[in-house]
């Protein structure tokens, strides 16, 4: 006779089973929302500064300014203002040839591009023709050396004239582009009813090589939806998104491009002088910058501010389906294994040698994604574009994060012997680590010497005494044996549990073994190491967690080992402390914290300054004030990179000797790092 189920335990396999679904359904549910979530949208009509002056959407047909049309009662020519406009344009031509003016080149330019607008759609010959002569016309009001002083930046036609040249630029680029003819290095010959031009593209960035362009979008046809700030500065020339193209004889850089990879370009059309003044032959460069590394142009001897965007061609990247790879938070969370492949750094904009790289490394059930709102803020600022350059880590948040820590190491030396094999770049010696919650931890492993102390908490016992494959002691060696990143130089922590979090209890570490997929391999390893040296290990030791939320229990045995590990007096620490508002009903739940971290795990002793922004934990590093603090870390690093080092009329007067020399030097840093902590203490109790 079979004997009788306890019914106990059979209601509880059912909960535990229906708890492992709804959970699972929740994640997915989240997962895919993620994953619909829009970062642009397609505008229905192109943004246009001259949509409103010109009447462009108007149902009665675009018309000319006022002063536009007061210019042409002047010359009695208000009857020939056709929406076509040729005649108009002939007759203003000849009038501004016998007696050139900036009012009347104002006009020859308002009047071309509205000519251009109304033959967009009747030949596209014509637009192209006449859309040419708008952007030549507005170039001469900008630039002609004749004009200078009756230029006047203060009067609002001086504005206009930077809109029309912009606007009949992208319209020509936009022709061009329909054609098949806007690829750099190309020449093109557009003939026009008096004059032949010549329009070659050239490239002004030392970064692009002409085979790195797969195509142009237009920053004006897109609606930012998942970014909260826009960015873009006023000048001229025209926003461009340039989409990556990968090719052979890639440079070794390009390892760490994802794909669909896109970047900010501005388009700027240079007039050059006639070559031939006798047949009307021009011959104009049409130039593409990088905004990220130039954001003024010498014209005429004048200092020219670029138009540009950066956050648009950022979000139209985000919304691709190539980089999907990088919003991995919910599978590098539930399997490790499966996140693997896709480990190690990326960047979002192509390499640039001589500026310093911030990594950014994200925490728990995150991705690279979690940071585009503070990268495109912290690239919206020209003196920390001007310097630094934005990388990102992605790895699985389901393993432990010593795990994790050790694969950091392996992928930043491997970058580093990848783009800088003869350690030339003195930039990248400057690193600076930016850490949240969980990419925190990480990011203090980065700087920290090991020593024996992280082994003791694996085994009492000397690791030579280990018997394990080579495979095994060179992974277990690189985990828990370990020295600091020289390239790191400082380290910025937001929200990191330093003591544990109470967000990893009985509970969610239950939950999390049901649901986290840990790696056959990584069992079986440890199941032969235990198998081989029998009360070799210490009882219940780092080998035993299995997962992230187990690592970051309170009474995890590597945290306080890592707090207290010794770390070069070269790095720097700058620390972000979250708490919810004392009104908050999570808050009377949580307690004293940011709902996943409490303020006591979150304070860092050993940190040059530290500060405390009100906001929860799944927000805090997207918060105004964080970024602003993390804005400030970043310049203060500058000022002590760019700083000069010390003479040797500084050193202590006790130096005259040889021995007394060395002890001078020695404890030189010693005493400019105190004071440097001094300074800061005093900054942050402001």
């Amino acid at each position: 006779m079979p004997p009788i189920a306890n019914p106990h335990r059979r209601l509880h396999r059912l909960a535990v089973r229906r708890a492992r679904w709804v959970c699972a359904l929740f994640l997915l549910a989240l997962s895919i929302g993620c994953a619909q979530e829009k970062w642009v949208r397609v505008r229905e009509v192109p943004a246009n500064p001259l949509s409103g002056p010109l009447q462009l959407l108007s149902p009665s047909g675009p018309k000319p300014t006022d002063r536009t049309k007061l210019l042409a009662r002047r010359y009695d020519l208000e009857e020939d203002l056709t929406p076509a406009g040729s005649d108009v344009l002939v007759k203003l031509a000849q009038y501004n040839e016998f007696e050139p003016s900036t009012d009347k080149l104002y006009a020859l330019a308002e009047l071309s591009y509205l000519a251009g607008k109304y033959s967009e759609a009747r030949s596209r010959k014509k637009a192209l023709e006449y859309h040419g002569l708008a952007v030549v016309h507005a170039y001469q009001y900008l630039f002609d050396e004749r004009f200078g002083r009756y230029r006047n930046p203060y009067d609002p036609e001086f504005r206009g004239a930077c809109d029309l040249y912009n606007g009949a630029l992208e319209s020509v680029l936009r022709i061009v582009q329909k054609q098949g003819k806007l690829v750099p290095g190309s020449t093109q010959t557009i003939e026009t009813a008096n004059r032949t031009v010549e329009i070659t593209t050239v490239i002004r960035s030392h970064l692009w090589r002409a085979e790195d362009f797969e195509e142009f979008r237009f920053v004006s046809d897109y609606e930012i939806r998942g970014l909260r700030n826009q960015y873009h500065n006023y000048g001229l020339g025209v926003p461009l998104i340039a989409v990556r193209k990968h090719h052979e004889n890639a440079s070794p850089e390009e390892k760490f491009y994802p794909p669909g990879m896109s970047f900010p370009v501005t388009a700027f059309l240079r007039c050059m002088p006639s070559s031939d003044p006798r047949t009307g032959r021009h011959v104009v460069h049409l130039e593409l910058y990088d905004p990220l590394n130039t954001s003024e142009i010498n014209v005429n001897s004048r200092r020219v501010p670029l138009e540009s965007d950066l956050t648009t061609p950022l979000a139209y990247a985000l919304n691709q389906k190539q980089l999907e790879n990088l919003d991995s938070s919910t599978m590098g969370l539930l399997n490790p294994a499966q996140t693997a492949k896709l480990q190690g750094l990326y960047m979002l904009e192509p390499y640039q040698p001589g500026k310093i790289p911030v990594l950014m490394v994200h925490g728990l059930w995150s991705s690279p994604i979690t940071w585009m709102e503070m990268f495109n803020d912290l690239r919206g600022s020209p003196a920390i574009r001007d310097r630094y350059q934005f990388w990102f880590y992605l790895y699985p948040t389901g393993q432990p994060f010593w795990l994790s820590a050790s694969q950091l190491r392996r992928d930043l030396a491997e970058a580093r012997a990848i783009i800088d094999p003869q350690h030339r770049q003195a930039a990248i010696d400057q690193m600076v680590l930016v850490g949240h919650s969980m990419g925190g931890l990480l990011s203090r492993m980065q700087t920290v010497e090991s020593g024996q102390q992280f082994w003791q908490v694996v085994s009492e016992k000397p690791f030579e005494q280990l018997s394990a494959t080579e495979q095994t002691r060179n992974e277990l060696a690189a985990t828990f044996f370990f020295h600091p990143v020289p390239e790191v130089r400082r380290v910025i922590t937001i929200a990191t549990p330093f003591r544990g979090s109470e967000f990893s209890n009985d509970a969610t570490r239950w939950l999390g073994s049901k649901l986290i997929r840990i790696p056959k391999m990584l069992i079986s390893e440890r199941q032969a190491l235990y198998r081989e040296n029998p009360d070799f290990f210490r009882k219940d030791n780092l080998l035993d967690v299995n997962t992230s939320i187990d690592s970051l229990a309170p009474d995890s045995q590597i945290l306080p080992v890592l707090l207290s590990a010794p770390a070069p007096q070269s790095v720097h620490y700058h620390n972000i402390v979250g708490r919810l508002g004392e009104k908050g009903l999570l808050r009377r739940v949580t307690g004293d914290g940011d709902g996943v971290v409490s303020v006591s795990s979150a304070r860092f002793e050993s940190a040059s300054s530290e500060i405390t922004v009100e906001a929860d934990h799944s927000s805090i590093h997207r918060h105004p004030l964080t970024v602003l603090e993390v804005e400030r870390v970043l310049l203060e690093h500058l000022r002590e990179v760019d700083a000069p080092p010390p003479s040797k009329l500084q050193r202590l007067p006790w130096t005259a000797s040889a021995g007394d020399r060395h002890a001078s030097e020695t404890l030189s840093p010693v005493v400019l790092g105190s004071s440097q902590e001094a300074a800061s203490a005093s900054t942050q109790s402001r």
